[in-house]
């Protein structure tokens, strides 16, 4: 990245999304944070995203638009609580209080507005408040992005692929990032499941720009969502070069790559990718993504019969301090999943009555008002499965299979909890979940034909069952 083309005040005024500051030098690094966020990475030559926080401040500590920046992207990083760290909340009611000293545009004022809201744990107005924005400047790629991540936590797919889909055609190649938009389309083409598509747009994307990591990314999904193991598996290999540099991303696309290898029962292959790259990298970034896809990727293992003991020891030590957190279901979910693996059983309880609490009075928070109905029973369910009570886990999973994409994520994310309800069922002693298990196997066999997973659950099905 070349820090002498970043956008000074005049040019993005130039492009009709101008920033209430006199001072080139912010205007620029409020560009290169943006740049970074956009091909999730750390360009070390600018001092990493953090480094461009702590420099905006410094070049114009009045700058709404930086704070709101910095701000929102550790709210949307999703590692902390504004309900908990009030270094956090204080940084949200400063950028308010900026804003309504200042005379800035109604551009600017909305997306304040939209960082408020996402404070609050109230995804959806935020993401309304972006959409506002996107009407008027649909090429505002700070508002594309932030709503396009928080759709992904709300699990809006729809709205994700659409969101994009709307501002498509405002975006002329010479504006900058224009390209990484195919990625961002690709995905919410992908979740909506038009496969091909995606893989389509994904290709289009990386022919632009060879090291999207977001476009990798996409087609990785498409892959998994295809059983398409060994092209999925080549894939990986041959682009690993140009995704690993976006480290925001790397641990990630290498959690996807290990997928294959469970789907294939290689586990040694998948513990390698564990150990070399999924792990290292969860324990040195502490980041969010990278810590559900750890917990996730050892729960597999153990489904499929791996000892995974020590590792859940290791993953505990992340996962630990962000035990009350409660920011996502989604998130606690996985962090219960290692207490319980780490036979943590204290942790495990206090996750546990942390989200009945919040779902008593959870307020505008959209994740504890799904906490009740969906959060709650989905985290008990995995408790009940831990203790060897299979046929309890089924009854408090299925009624929730069709309600669940409301915790976020991604389907491929997901399916880890599809996978625990198979397993539950053909482990109950009750007749009828047995059979229910061999149903829902016959239905991902007609969703993703060839997949060998399923069909080594189907010998298991049948085995146990004979």
């Amino acid at each position: 990245m070349d820090a002498a083309s970043f956008r000074d005040c005049q040019a993005w005024r130039a492009e009709g999304l101008p920033l209430s500051t006199s001072s080139n030098e912010a205007c620029k690094l409020y560009d290169a944070i943006l740049t970074q966020y956009v091909k999730w990475r750390n360009d070390e030559t600018l001092g990493g995203i953090d480094g461009c926080i702590s420099a905006i401040q410094a070049a114009d500590p009045n700058f709404v638009m930086g704070h709101m920046m910095s701000t929102g992207l550790e709210l949307v990083a999703m590692g902390s609580s504004t309900r908990l760290n009030e270094r956090l909340a204080s940084a949200v009611r400063r950028t308010v209080q900026l804003a309504n000293s200042q005379d800035i545009s109604p551009r600017e004022r909305l997306h304040v507005k939209a960082m408020e809201l996402f404070s609050h744990g109230n995804f959806f107005k935020a993401c309304d408040a972006w959409e506002d924005i996107l009407v008027d400047h649909p090429t505002d790629l700070l508002a594309l992005k932030f709503a396009h991540d928080s759709y992904f936590y709300l699990g809006a797919q729809v709205q994700m692929r659409d969101s994009v889909a709307r501002v498509l055609p405002h975006w002329k190649p010479q504006i900058p990032l224009s390209s990484y938009l195919k990625g961002l389309y690709s995905f919410g083409l992908l979740e909506t499941r038009f496969y091909d598509q995606a893989e389509r747009v994904a290709m289009e994307g990386l022919s632009l720009v060879p090291d999207d990591a977001w476009s990798v990314h996409s087609l990785a999904h498409v892959y998994e969502m295809k059983a398409e193991i060994d092209k999925g598996l080549k894939f990986m290999e041959s682009k690993e070069k140009d995704w690993q540099v976006s480290d925001v991303l790397a641990s990630h696309n290498y959690w996807h790559w290990a997928l294959y290898f469970i789907e294939k029962g290689q586990y040694e292959a998948a513990l390698q990718i564990y150990d070399s790259q999924i792990f290292r990298r969860c324990k040195a970034s502490g980041s969010m993504l990278d810590t559900v896809d750890a917990s996730s990727m050892l729960c597999r293992l153990e489904m499929e019969g791996v000892c995974v003991r020590d590792r859940w020891r290791e993953m505990f030590q992340v996962t630990q301090p962000h035990s009350e957190d409660h920011v996502t279901i989604f998130n606690d979910l996985h962090f219960l999943m290692t207490s319980l693996g780490a036979k943590e059983s204290g942790t495990s309880q206090r996750l546990l009555e942390g989200l009945q609490e919040l779902a008593k009075g959870p307020g505008d928070n959209q994740q504890h008002q799904l906490a009740g109905t969906v959060g709650v029973p989905m985290c008990q369910a995995f408790v009940e499965y831990d203790k060897g009570n299979y046929g309890g886990a089924v009854d408090l999973l299925y009624p929730l299979r069709y309600h669940m994409v409301g915790i976020g994520g991604s389907d491929a994310q997901r399916d880890v909890i599809s996978q625990m309800l198979i397993h539950a069922a053909m482990k109950s002693e009750n007749k009828r979940h047995q059979k229910l298990g061999r149903c829902l196997l016959v239905e991902r066999d007609a969703v993703r034909p060839n997949s060998p997973l399923t069909d080594r659950l189907m010998q298991k099905a049948l085995a146990l069952h004979a």
